[in-house]
């Protein structure tokens, strides 16, 4: 096995068993309360969204680490290492999961009208989370820029057609909350909040 490659094992590895320590730390439960370990959790209005495998948000974490790569190339331009782009792009997403899991994000995600009652991700999903954003990184070392830029434009209209939400509209929702935003999310959709009819 070549260097880096043995080098980027270790850094996912350490990366990985730092986050489920942390996150156990602060109080997060390491599989879904409910019991169960599920692949996938498609109701975005249940107590299982954030606490499996996978849901309709981990197309965003793809997208971070697409994103992330992209920054890496930017940031270490005339030093590029893959393995040091590797650890800042799991830092920042890490520090991201740490920070979602905080008392003060939960709280403020609570406001948005699809995250009523959320309590935070399981380790399980939090690390499935970091997981996908490294599926992203890969995705952007070998795709051309143009495949990255249009799957992650399709992720993002997919998803907002499906259950009225994406990373962007997370984005400005925790940032900027918007009266309209939350109230167009509530109307619902299929995978959304239940109808006001």
């Amino acid at each position: 096995m070549a260097p880096t490659i043995r080098y980027a094992i270790f850094v996912i590895a350490a990366a990985l068993v730092t986050q489920a320590i942390v996150l156990y730390v602060m109080g997060q439960p390491p599989i879904c309360t409910c019991g169960t370990v599920r692949l996938w959790a498609g109701t975005v209005l249940s107590p299982e969204n954030s606490q499996q495998l996978t849901d309709w948000y981990t197309p965003s974490h793809v997208i971070h680490g697409m994103l992330f790569f992209a920054l890496g190339r930017l940031v270490l331009r005339g030093h590029w290492s893959p393995v040091l782009a590797l650890a800042l792009a799991l830092g920042i997403e890490i520090a991201w999961e740490l920070v979602e899991n905080s008392p003060l994000v939960i709280e403020r995600y609570r406001e948005q009208a699809l995250a009523q009652g959320y309590s935070g991700d399981s380790i399980l999903n939090s690390l499935s989370d970091t997981l996908a954003m490294l599926v992203g990184f890969w995705m952007a070392a070998h795709l051309p820029v143009r495949a990255s830029v249009a799957l992650a434009l399709a992720a993002e209209l997919f998803t907002g057609v499906m259950i009225r939400d994406n990373l962007t509209l997370n984005v400005v929702q925790l940032l900027v909350p918007s009266k309209a935003i939350s109230a167009w999310q509530a109307e619902g959709g299929i995978y959304g909040a239940p109808s006001q009819e």
